[in-house]
């Protein structure tokens, strides 16, 4: 095993691996229920639909980042992006108001689009021309991927990830949003409830305790402390359901169905490309949503490698990621593999870096976060009592260790200062590292002409930003 993944080479060990692994996995398990959540509009499509969409996240995800380990070594976990998920689901909705279908002939035509997708980034990646898109982004805007990163995953944390739904409210309360926000305690009490406000309480001791105890373990450097602090706060928040709401935190592992529903699986999703749909929706259609999806993906899988392997030190002095092309036909495959089983855009995700953090070097860490996916089809209902707020705990602080890779950026230089400003800014507020990244691109191009400094810009670069300006500003 040793000799396989060169643990020794890169300064790790067996017992470092699986629980960097494990971390990954507790930190992106909500994916496993919202993933299916989001593609059938909350099981309102069937029941079937979203048996067939939990087990293809299963297992796209497994099949991904088997390969990262396997192929590139790295300790990069895949699974369905956030944001194409979404994407997804809103084109299927279209698809079907278009051609008349069922939202399943739908989701299964929009599926093919997914598939040439994933083929067309397998056949680039060993071609080597999805890493020279990677060589052409210039090495300022590269170094603000990392601490751009940082603020989205803080954004997640702090934003997005621990929300309270309260009784009659269509939108959930959000920690940061509204907690934080409000203008009193006594404000945010009498929107919320006593109820709500108190689970919002417990919502935001957890994350400060699972936080807190990360940090403190971090400093006498225990192994696992990423770990071991998302476990002591999911014990904080469980006990505390139990005293003080009269809640059994346990209480839906009771009458949970722990049998895997293949069945479901193999009559809606498994193999189930519709393309004769797809043909449907028109060849200027068909072409435009693949170069959406496939922009997209690939930018958002370039930022999350570099913001990754940057905390991993995995960069070289070019500021380039050794075993790239592995890397991202890995990512591809998962791609592919997401196609074929049922789910969208099968990606690599910035929840690699809670395992990073945990000290994950080898693609050790990217197995055990397969196996464990794989065996969520069989303890699903475990991974759902995780509470969102201990993951939040994570997501914090490796997002703050992340923010650390500022004091890289040269501040004093204009060309350097803008399109990092336009990355840190925009990844938490667009949800996307591919658009920040374009936004980025942008910028430094515009900068570069207007300074007389044209020829320092690469070739590549000027397509890459050019292209991001028609997918910014040319109505498809």
């Amino acid at each position: 095993m040793d000799r396989f993944f060169k643990l020794k080479e890169n300064g790790t060990n067996v017992k470092t691996e699986i629980v960097a692994g494990v971390t990954t996995f507790m930190t992106m398990a909500y994916i496993i229920a919202l993933n299916p959540n989001l593609l059938t509009n909350f099981g309102a499509e069937g029941q079937s639909l979203w048996n067939g969409v939990f087990l293809a996240t299963c297992i796209a995800s497994a099949v991904g980042t088997f390969c990262m380990g396997l192929l590139a070594n790295k300790p990069f976990a895949m699974a369905p992006g956030m944001g194409l998920n979404s994407f997804f689901a809103v084109v299927t909705a279209n698809i079907a108001a278009m051609t008349g279908m069922t939202y399943i002939a739908s989701f299964q035509s929009a599926l093919v689009i997914i598939l040439i997708e994933g083929v067309l980034f397998i056949i680039l990646s060993i071609l080597n021309l999805r890493q020279k898109i990677v060589e052409a982004i210039p090495l300022g805007v590269r170094v603000a991927i990392a601490p751009g990163i940082g603020l989205m995953l803080m954004n997640i944390g702090l934003g997005s990830n621990a929300g309270i739904t309260v009784e009659g409210k269509a939108d959930p309360f959000y920690v940061l949003r509204d907690f934080f926000g409000a203008l009193s305690p006594s404000t945010i009490r009498n929107e919320m409830g006593e109820e709500g406000y108190g689970m919002m309480i417990l919502s935001v001791a957890t994350m400060f305790v699972g936080l807190f105890v990360i940090i403190a373990l971090a400093h006498y450097k225990v192994k696992g402390a990423v770990l071991i602090g998302m476990l002591v706060a999911s014990a904080v928040y469980w006990a505390s359901q139990a005293l003080f709401f009269g809640v059994n935190p346990f209480a839906s592992l009771s009458g949970a169905n722990w049998i895997p529903p293949f069945g479901d699986m193999a009559g809606t999703t498994l193999f189930k490309l519709n393309f004769e749909g797809f043909a449907k929706m028109g060849w200027f259609a068909c072409v435009t949503l693949v170069i959406t999806f496939s922009i997209i993906d690939m930018f958002d899988t370039l930022g999350t490698f570099m913001g990754a392997a940057s905390r991993a030190e995995m960069l070289d002095k070019k500021g380039n990621m050794p075993g790239m092309k592995q890397a991202l036909l890995s990512d591809a495959v998962g791609t592919v593999a997401g196609a074929l089983t049922g789910t969208s855009t099968v990606t690599t995700f910035i929840e690699s870096t809670a395992g990073v953090e945990a000290g994950g070097r080898t693609g050790l860490t990217a197995i055990t976060t397969g196996a464990l996916f794989l065996a969520s089809m069989f303890i699903a209902p475990l991974a759902a009592i995780i509470p969102p707020a201990a993951t939040s705990a994570a997501l914090i602080y490796v997002g703050v260790l992340m923010i650390m890779g500022l004091k890289k950026i040269d501040w004093e230089k204009i060309d350097q200062a803008v399109p990092a400003g336009m990355i840190l800014i925009g990844m938490p507020i667009s949800g996307s590292i591919g658009h920040a990244i374009g936004l980025s691109l942008i910028s430094y191009t515009v900068i570069k002409l207007l300074t007389g400094k044209a020829r320092e810009v690469s070739v590549l670069t000027y397509i890459l930003s050019v292209i991001f300006l028609v997918k910014f500003f040319v109505a498809w």
